[in-house]
């Protein structure tokens, strides 16, 4: 198993790490800041240096299911760093920061409207959620209620938990399952405001978020409602 640096930091940037395989099918190192795609939130993208060498650039980071391994995805097989090399891995940090912030705004927006999540998915710049609603809400009431949370700086703390004791009401996705089997639950709680298991990565802040905009709401069936979300600020 990969030691996730990224589930106990996420502001870590880079890391020293051992490469454990390496090949066309990816590189798993011992340890990694890179999150792996999940959860709606898009793997990181960076490098792996090998002393005296050319950077390598990974394009997608993913988790392996067969095991559990998060594994690397090089932009070429040439030049890989072979097993037992020790790399310095270093995230995109600007695009993993609005992927923080943007993940962190869908709690909110989750938080104002209070229905069941049927399907989302995490951007750079714009993101969205589906939930499970019979009517549209209105934008800019809903952009002023998310700006309101994001404005009044709550905190975004995390914590784990025993898998037994997952209180299976917190969980609002229905098309996402906190992972089962593993022992332990990591929970996202903004106080007052949101607590709900998930494993991405988030800032520390709402205030950090910055001001967003709802841009869209589409109807994509009857009960369900899509609503897109934008960085107001860029």
């Amino acid at each position: 198993m990969t030691e996730a640096l990224f589930q106990s930091d996420a502001y870590l940037k880079s890391c020293e790490a051992t490469v454990l395989e390496s090949g066309p099918e990816g590189i798993v190192l011992d340890r990694t800041v890179f999150y792996p795609t999940g959860g709606g939130q898009p793997g990181d993208r960076g490098t792996l240096t090998e002393d005296g060498k050319t950077a390598l650039a990974i394009t997608d980071t993913r988790r392996r299911r067969e095991d559990g391994a998060i594994v690397h995805y090089p932009t070429t097989d040439e030049a890989l760093p072979a097993p037992g090399a020790r790399v310095r891995a270093e995230i995109d940090w600007d695009r993993r920061h609005r992927l923080m912030r943007m993940h962190t705004c869908l709690h909110l927006l989750g938080a104002v409207l209070k229905f069941p999540v049927t399907g989302g998915q995490v951007g750079e710049d714009k993101s969205r959620l589906d939930f499970d609603m019979p009517d549209s809400p209105d934008k800019a009431e809903v952009t002023a209620e998310v700006n309101a949370l994001i404005e009044a700086g709550h905190p975004v703390q995390s914590r784990w938990i025993e898998e037994a004791d997952l209180d299976p009401g917190l969980i609002r996705t229905m098309s996402v399952k906190p992972p089962t089997g593993v022992g332990r639950i990591r929970l996202l709680e903004i106080p007052g405001v949101d607590l709900q298991p998930c494993g991405g990565t988030h800032v520390k802040s709402t205030a950090e978020i910055g001001p967003v905009e709802v841009t869209k709401v589409e109807k994509k069936g009857r009960q369900n409602r899509r609503v897109h979300v934008v960085f107001a600020g860029g």
